[in-house]
């Protein structure tokens, strides 16, 4: 990449950067009834030799060059009449265009004369990248959706059928354990169904991220109520009076995920400690399970990431730790991930600390 409008590697060399030329007064005369500079277009005439004879300020801006710099120095572009390419631009600033060209020809003075029309396509072909990543990642949802959400339903659905059997004799006992069971089922299913909602409305939208005080203490105990018997797992420690300026719905996702994530990964007990430092509210989750490989540490919260030696049978959509990043990153804070001192896997959030 130059700084004088050569093209990248990945495609065609742009306009050359070598010294001016003048054309003559009567030549730059005539082609300026061939190039109408008021054109919403940028518009470029390369004589035969690939030489820049006359443009018009559209394409100067294009070029992010004077145009006293452009005519008279090589297009650095391949010129065919009739065709239409896109060709990238690299900017003296760095920056870079995608434009699409396209050529005419036409004789001036028995001379060939080759008339480019440049259009920025650049937020058009980012729109288009932007859409067939935002397809993959829906292609990736609905795959992991459609395999998470089949050993739950098909569990919850062989259950249903034994407590409909009225051939099965079950003691209360037993159907107070299938019904337990099929409660956990749909739980997981509710709490994978969030995890996608959450990580759409993120695409969709960005993080809400409407600020208030928020006592960190009674989130982090509404989020343990929903835990139901792994509740008597963790170990928490927090003060009553600790307050975070953050969104508390986003703030009660982040906490849910963190919490999911040492459940799915880690082992108890699950440790959850509050407090507040230099104007942070810092809230620490960690387990006594095996912790990350550090090779896969740097992917940790990535979306649709999960740590090659975990089992199959661990349930998980790769989406939580991403979803926790872009909700704090979008409350002011940050998400982190460290190797506790027992070995097992610590994850930090800080989160703006209410005045």
């Amino acid at each position: 990449m130059t700084s004088d409008g050569e093209a990248s590697p990945g495609r065609k060399a742009a306009a050359g950067s070598g010294p001016g030329r003048a054309g003559e007064d009567g030549m730059a005369g005539t082609i300026d009834q061939v190039i109408v500079s008021a054109s919403a277009d940028g518009i470029v005439a390369v004589d035969e030799q690939g030489i820049v004879r006359l443009c018009n300020p559209a394409a100067a801006q294009l070029f992010d060059r004077p145009a006293r710099k452009l005519v008279g120095t090589p297009f650095g572009f391949p010129i065919v009449a009739g065709a239409a390419t896109e060709i990238d631009l690299m900017l003296p600033s760095g920056g870079r265009r995608v434009v699409e060209m396209r050529v005419t020809a036409t004789t001036l003075e028995d001379e060939p004369l080759y008339v480019a029309a440049l259009r920025d396509v650049t937020r058009r072909d980012h729109v288009e990248r932007e859409l067939a990543a935002a397809l993959e990642r829906q292609n990736v949802a609905v795959s992991i959706a459609a395999h998470e959400l089949h050993n739950p339903l098909a569990t919850i659905s062989i259950l249903v059928d034994v407590l409909r059997n009225r051939l099965v004799a079950l003691a209360e006992e037993q159907k107070a354990e299938i019904i337990d069971r099929i409660a956990d089922r749909t739980a997981r299913l509710q709490g994978l169904v969030r995890k996608l909602l959450t990580a759409a409305t993120i695409d969709a939208t960005g993080p809400s991220a409407r600020l208030e005080r928020v006592t960190v203490l009674e989130v982090i105990l509404e989020r343990l109520g929903e835990l139901d018997k792994r509740a008597q797992d963790v170990h928490l420690s927090c003060s009553a009076t600790l307050v975070a300026l953050v969104d508390r719905k986003e703030f009660s996702a982040m906490l849910e995920n963190l919490l999911d994530n040492a459940f799915a990964y880690g082992r108890p007990p699950i440790e959850v400690s509050a407090r507040a430092q230099n104007g942070w509210v810092r809230i620490r989750v960690s387990d006594h399970g095996p912790g990350v490989p550090q090779a896969f540490v740097p992917r940790l919260f990535e979306r649709f990431t999960r740590e090659p030696g975990v089992g199959q049978e661990t349930e998980g959509t790769g989406l939580g730790l991403w979803i926790v990043r872009r909700l704090a990153q979008g409350n002011g804070g940050e998400t982190w991930y460290e190797t506790s001192k027992d070995g097992g896997a610590c994850f930090w959030l800080r989160l703006r600390r209410a005045p």
